[in-house]
């Protein structure tokens, strides 16, 4: 079991997009290297803050609906589908992430968090954008 954990923990270290996990109040209880690369927080300012720190201000009562629904009800609205949407980098800067979330749930299926998988597509919506501008 040891050596599943390890492993476990590389490979959240090791990927190429970022995974964030929420415990059901919305503080962040993991931050993996790909997180912290794409929104500019090491994992020390990220840890034990609110998912506040990443989300546009206009969009956070939006996301807490859902978050709060999703934590309620046991599943997502988007069931694993991707889903665009906009992210705060620490600099300020707003990017474009596609995400995924899952509602994660403990040993007796209870729903202990959230986790949330981002990768930055925001050279890909830019470049779309500017193409359809220019037709």
């Amino acid at each position: 079991m040891e050596f599943g954990s390890q492993v476990a923990e590389r490979i959240l270290d090791q990927v190429a997009d970022a995974v964030i996990y929420a415990n059901r109040s919305g503080e962040i209880i993991l931050w993996n290297r790909a997180s912290a690369a794409l929104f500019g927080y090491p994992a020390k300012e990220a840890l034990g803050q609110s998912l506040d720190l990443i989300i546009p201000e206009h969009l956070r009562a939006s996301h807490w609906r859902g978050f709060n629904a999703a934590i309620g009800n046991g599943h997502t609205k988007l069931e694993g589908r991707p889903t665009l949407t906009r992210a705060v980098h620490k600099s300020g800067r707003r990017i474009y992430v596609e995400m995924t979330f899952a509602v994660v749930t403990g040993d007796k299926d209870e729903v202990i968090g959230s986790v949330a998988v981002a990768r930055d597509v925001t050279d890909r919506i830019e470049r779309e954008r500017s193409a359809n501008r220019a037709s």
